[in-house]
């Protein structure tokens, strides 16, 4: 049916009345410290807030005080650095205010930048309707840039795309030029710069031919829009009258300057953070944002939140005494309103796997006692150091979960270099050969299926491999990458020592994985101190069937997925430090705690990484609410060198002893053979 538009009948739609804003008694809600920040004038503010002193609490009741006083929602500008945080402080807001706040701006710098830039798409050369790249198809991109330039893999060890990725990201963070940062961060690629920067430019040129933006884009066009464009700098600017900003210590340059732009005209720029708390200089975060915020805004009023709901005052004085070491801060001191505990526990053990012991029994001593697994968490400094713990809890049936990753064992690069070992002993092991032949250029999953099909008929396909009869008539690309697997495993198979399985792990490495595993993860050397510890694991033993039967059986979670697994009720957390930040647990174990592994090595004749390391441990021992235990070994073995002697970490030996309580761990019948 079809009418005209003067017959049709005219219905507008209104804005909603503003409810009234309940009267909040702030004074009741807040502590004094938190109702100073609330209740603030205009002008810069910098809030430091301690480890559980109520940070977020005190953002929201900000911003309902901010809508108190007749700012009109649209005027304020929350930036958080997750959406669950945005949501949970939008959501918070709500609760005070009984209402939703219409036309508050809230949320990631990343969202806030799609906002923006789709509204003046047409200057940063795309449509408004221009497409988000996530991270796998920004890989996908940038392999087809580098397959259109011709760069040849097989020539040279050049990065895989995820690995550019992460360089264009870090240079694009830090506001940096690629060579920079190629030669600062990834020195082995520092004779590619000159083709890696022709990759770059292809990239971008794909992603506005695309009308495509990536994740980094979506900051660098907002931040590039408002330096071009000053009638849109001083628009937003005018726009916004008040921004408030969470988690400052985490900011990185090109967060740093957008808040900067976008807060020029007002000034009324709060930030909440805590200096000592920053430890994500590797991602490309900077702490001195933080610290030279005074000097960015002159006029800057300082708060202090350190009054701490979380720890007891045992927990507390450790780490006070511990971050006051560190010169480039603004001194704090927290404040404990929780009743006074046990003194943390320094607990030296002979060696890693006594480490583990120690720690499984204490759990469990625990949780008989009543701490339930999930109130309960072993900390890291490096991933490797899990490796024994693992080992340990699963041998004793003590469900676990790896926080922000996979289980040790299950690592890609782990399983890799394992899969070598499995071929040895089990030359049948189907998934050990089709893994080990796609780790070579040139070979995929099909051809690997082929190769693995023409072995598979024999006997023994180890023994026919090695007489390189097997496989079928394959490209030259993959053939190359057959040959290299067969002359690996002679490596591997044609000396005396082929039985010792650290040595063969080494073997691996020096056989070309090691270059491997520069181009294909951006954290190759984390992952390098994985496979070292892998090596040490090994050389406790004597043959290398014991190791691999060892590693299956205390693995509890098999093959390349944990799929399926049935959650238990409970679980004991497994996490590096970084990854448990902003989290808390009624017990914690730091393990690791020996000089030359936590503060790590390279941080000692450098003081900014030293102090970082500091902020770390800080960091770590403040996610406990009673309980803390630190750990140590006071040997290691290091293959080939053997056994070495261990003394605690300098943050062990720079605490006064009345802050510790020393535990001395006998020997009993039970330990794991």
């Amino acid at each position: 049916m079809s009418r005209s538009d003067q017959t049709a009948r005219r219905y507008t739609l209104h804005r909603p009345i503003p409810q009234q804003i309940p009267r909040i008694a702030y004074d009741q809600e807040l502590n004094p410290e938190q109702l100073k920040v609330v209740t603030a004038g205009d002008g810069p503010l910098l809030v430091l807030a301690g480890p559980g002193s109520g940070k977020t609490r005190t953002l929201t009741y900000r911003v309902a005080h901010l809508l108190e006083k007749g700012i009109d929602p649209r005027q304020i500008l929350l930036v958080t650095f997750t959406v669950k945080a945005a949501r949970e402080m939008l959501d918070r807001v709500e609760r005070i205010l009984k209402s939703r706040p219409e036309g508050l701006w809230g949320g990631t710098f990343h969202h806030i930048g799609n906002v923006i830039l789709r509204r003046h798409a047409e200057l940063i050369q795309r449509t408004p309707a221009f497409g988000i790249l996530d991270e796998e198809d920004a890989k996908g991109l940038v392999a087809t840039c580098v397959s259109d330039l011709k760069v040849s893999p097989t020539r040279v060890r050049f990065p895989q795309a995820n690995v550019l990725e992460a360089i264009f990201s870090l240079a694009a963070n830090t506001c940096r030029g690629l060579e920079e940062v190629v030669a600062e961060s990834y020195p082995q690629f520092a004779d590619l710069s000159s083709t890696i920067d022709r990759v770059a430019q292809a990239y971008r040129q794909r992603k506005r031919q695309g009308n495509l933006l990536d994740y980094d884009d979506l900051l660098t066009e907002w931040l590039r829009l408002l330096k071009d464009h000053e009638e849109i700098r001083r628009d937003y600017g005018e726009r916004f009258r008040y921004i408030l900003v969470d988690e400052f210590q985490d900011t990185n340059r090109l967060q740093f300057e957008l808040i900067r732009n976008m807060g020029s005209v007002h000034q009324n720029v709060l930030i909440v953070g805590d200096d000592a708390q920053a430890i994500y200089a590797f991602r490309g975060a900077d702490v001195g944002n933080l610290l030279d915020f005074p000097e960015v805004f002159p006029n800057t009023v300082l708060y202090r939140l350190e009054t701490n709901y979380r720890s007891t005052p045992e927990i507390l004085r450790l780490a006070n005494t511990s971050i006051g070491l560190n010169r480039r801060q603004f001194p704090k001191e927290l404040k404990s309103l929780q009743e006074s505990g046990p003194l943390p526990a320094v607990v030296p053990l002979e060696d890693v796997r006594r480490q583990a012991a120690f720690v499984v029994q204490r759990v469990l001593e625990l949780r008989e006692e009543g701490t339930p697994l999930e109130e309960m968490a072993i900390l890291f400094r490096a991933r490797f150091q899990a490796a024994e713990m693992e080992m340990e809890l699963a041998r004793r049936n003590v469900p676990y979960l790896v926080r922000g990753g996979v289980r040790f064992f299950e690592q890609a690069h782990i399983k890799d270099v394992l899969a070598y070992l499995r071929i040895l002993v089990n030359p049948r092991d189907e998934l050990a050969w089709e893994r080990i032949l796609r780790l070579q250029e040139g070979i995929g999953p099909a051809f690997a299926r082929r190769i693995w099909d023409s072995l598979a008929s024999s006997s023994n396909p180890l023994a026919e491999a090695l007489d390189d009869r097997g496989g079928s008539p394959l490209p030259a690309r993959a053939q190359t990458g057959w040959k290299r697997v067969v002359q690996i495993l002679r490596e591997l198979t044609g000396r005396p020592d082929a039985a010792d399985p650290a040595g063969l792990i080494l073997r691996v490495l020096r056989s070309g994985y090691e270059e491997y595993l520069k181009s294909h993860f951006e954290d190759s050397k984390d992952r390098r101190e994985d496979l070292e510890q892998l090596m040490n694991l090994a050389s406790n033993y004597q043959a290398v069937d014991r190791l691999i039967e060892d590693l299956t059986l205390r693995e509890p979670f098999k093959g390349e997925s944990i799929r399926g697994w049935e959650e238990p009720d409970e679980y004991l957390v497994l996490s590096t430090i970084h990854q448990a930040k902003g989290l808390e647990w009624k017990a914690v174990f730091l393990i690791g705690l020996s000089d030359g592994q936590f503060p790590h090595p390279k941080s000692i004749e450098d003081p900014t990484a030293l102090e970082e390391e500091r902020r770390l441990f800080y960091v770590a021992v403040t996610r406990t609410k009673r309980e803390l235990y630190l750990t140590y070994p006071m040997t290691r073995s290091s293959y080939p060198r053997g056994e070495i002697l261990m003394r605690p970490s300098l943050f062990l030996q720079e605490l006064p002893e009345d802050l510790c309580e020393l535990w001395r761990v006998g020997e009993g019948d039970d330990l794991p053979l």
